[in-house]
């Protein structure tokens, strides 16, 4: 790194794509308000229909018959709790229907478990005589078998329709699983569904499990698989699917709940998914509203469909079986989809193969670091020797400026002349700079997706995967927030120590921007820092200190300028052949001092 014109365009390049990502990232935070309403307007439809239905013995209006299909009076509502290794899955008979989840590995900031799916629902309608019909989440079924086979258990509700047509929800847990497998049996579908399909609706709602809710919504979304590819959306309103669905799923920055059909959801037109993250002070964070046919056939039907209540890790997800679940772990999405191939095939295995030492994972960041410093070492040196062949060369070029004075045109074509005949690539000096975009890119994405970062303390980080905090603020800063994140100080430092050493080593730069650009660069890393995971900003700490050592190394210790002069002494004698580019840039610079010498000649 060197503060030459080609590493200043390097750093504003880097810059820009910085703003660029964190622009286009909270912009969904800004399309969110404009759909705040229509949310709002959800809710409070559910929680008028759910205070209905408390308010009313018989919340819907059958005959008699009806009512002892229901069962709403007949039966209290039950719960039944069955779990495994991993998860404990809380039942309840009014509907059939699971609960909630609660995660037994996973611990919040206030020691209680990570719990799930509180707030979700699976509803379908169904005949029920007399030409109505009922949603299955009004009815009590009056029996539940509980039961326990090779490890794996079960619980069965079981509802008699009046003409003795019955439904099973048949719920299934298996040891080492976050799934809940469901298998839905209808006998009598002909008579009890309409039109030879099921139409379900799943409603689920997530709420705050990390740090800070407003985070939490900003890195949300719905993804799913539509003909076997995934897609998700994140701000947008509503989604209609033209192809059948094999999984949906709500995802919160660690954690999802996900719908899986094992056959797939029919195509159809009422296949539409809806989407809102909450926009208030709440510790709600996102609403997901889905419509899903099933064609059926027969008077037998069996469903076979699971839940998903679990972590976004990326080896648990891959195994699931069904398609490219995986993806809704966000490793790089759209405009950066190119980093995801980085983080898949470099930056995770690495990572987990330090991990597999059972360190501490800030040690585990601070090996990868090294890792990836090593690895562009070879960049690096390119950077260094370019910057010593410029500083060689800075006599000349002060001898040429002296000589051509004012005519910029002039200089650029006998500097292009001069670094031609001594071998010396201008753009050197600003490859290590962008080379640092799709790595910090990369790492944003990995740092904040990787769920073995959470919860894991590093020195005076409480939590590797949030930003840390040594101070709280009593104000919130724009674009700096309301508290004091050390690592980011740090990072800010050590940003501050590499420009200062590089312009002690770069001779100085007439241009005034030039000059104070590489301060510039660290104080708007304060601010883009100051929010991200500290494992990030641990991470920009260590490889600032590994820069600032590999300099002093290379510069000190490897790189001789007398060498250097007289390899570009050898390189001189040797003949040259202009490049294409070289040859086009040269005319181009020979036009414009013409048109500047005739725009000179006509002034006077």
């Amino acid at each position: 790194m060197n503060t030459d014109k080609n590493t200043v365009i390097g750093f504003v390049l880097l810059a820009g794509l910085f703003f660029t990502y964190f622009w286009y990232t909270n912009k969904q935070q800004v399309e969110a308000q404009a759909y705040k309403k229509r949310f709002d307007d959800s809710v409070a439809l559910v929680k008028t229909a759910a205070e209905k239905a408390a308010a009313a013995k018989n919340p819907i209006q059958l005959d008699t018959t009806a009512q002892k299909a229901a069962a709403i009076d007949s039966v209290k509502e039950q719960f039944t709790t069955l779990e495994n290794d991993l998860i404990i899955v809380r039942f309840t008979n009014k509907g059939g229907q699971i609960a909630g989840v609660t995660l037994k590995a996973y611990p919040n900031a206030d020691k209680s478990k990570v719990a799930l799916g509180d707030s979700t629902n699976l509803n379908y309608p169904v005949n029920a005589g007399n030409n109505q019909s009922v949603q299955i989440n009004q009815v009590v079924f009056p029996v539940a078998n509980v039961t326990e086979e090779n490890g794996v258990k079960k619980i069965e509700y079981v509802w008699t329709s009046p003409n003795g047509k019955t439904i099973k929800h048949i719920f299934s847990i298996a040891p080492k699983k976050y799934n809940v497998d469901w298998d839905l049996k209808i006998d009598g579908a002909d008579q009890l569904l309409t039109n030879g399909q099921i139409n379900f609706e799943w409603n689920a709602k997530t709420y705050k499990q990390e740090k800070t809710a407003e985070y939490e919504r900003q890195v949300s979304s719905a993804c799913f698989s539509e003909g076997n590819e995934f897609d998700y959306i994140s701000a947008k309103n509503a989604k209609t699917f033209e192809k059948p669905v094999q999984w949906v799923g709500i995802v919160q920055q660690f954690f999802n709940v996900t719908l899986i059909n094992k056959n797939g959801f029919s195509a159809g037109t009422g296949n539409v998914l809806e989407f809102h993250k909450r926009a208030d002070s709440s510790n709600g964070v996102a609403y997901l509203r889905a419509q899903f046919q099933n064609k059926v056939a027969g008077a037998t039907v069996s469903i076979p469909l699971s839940l998903y209540y679990g972590p976004n890790d990326y080896q648990i997800l891959k195994t699931q079986g069904s398609p490219e679940m995986d993806k809704m772990i966000n490793l790089g999405r759209d405009l950066y989809s190119f980093v995801r191939p980085i983080n898949k095939f470099i930056i995770m295995p690495v990572f987990d193969f330090f991990a597999g030492f059972h360190l501490n994972f800030g040690w585990v960041v601070l090996l990868l670091t090294i890792f990836i410093r090593l690895v562009t070492s070879p960049l690096t040196y390119s950077s260094y020797l370019s910057s010593a062949k410029m500083k060689v060369l800075k006599p000349e070029l002060d001898e040429i400026k002296k000589k051509l004075g004012s005519d910029q045109q002039g200089f650029a074509m006998e500097q292009m002349k001069l670094f031609r005949e001594a071998g010396v690539n201008p753009l050197g000096g600003c490859i290590p700079a962008l080379m640092q975009i799709p790595i910090f890119f990369a790492l944003y994405s990995f740092f904040n997706s990787n769920i073995a970062l959470r919860g894991q303390s590093f020195l005076w980080s409480t939590d590797l995967s949030s930003y840390d905090v040594i101070a709280k603020l009593p104000f919130s800063i724009p674009a700096y927030g309301d508290h004091v994140s050390l690592f980011t100080i740090t990072a800010v430092i050590t940003s501050v120590f590499i420009s200062v050493y590089n312009m002690s080593m770069t001779p100085t730069q007439d241009n005034p921007a030039l000059k104070y650009m590489p301060y510039i660069f660290p104080v708007m890393l304060l601010f883009i820092f100051n929010r991200l995971p500290s494992a990030l900003t641990w991470y920009y700490t260590v490889s600032n200190i590994v820069t600032l050592l590999l300099q002093l190394v290379i510069q000190k210790y490897i790189i001789n300028h007398d060498t250097i002069l007289a390899q570009i002494d050898e390189k001189r004698k040797t003949p040259k052949k202009k490049s294409n580019w070289q040859s086009k840039y040269e005319q181009m610079m020979e036009a414009q001092k013409k048109v500047q010498a005739l725009k000179d000649k006509n002034s006077k």
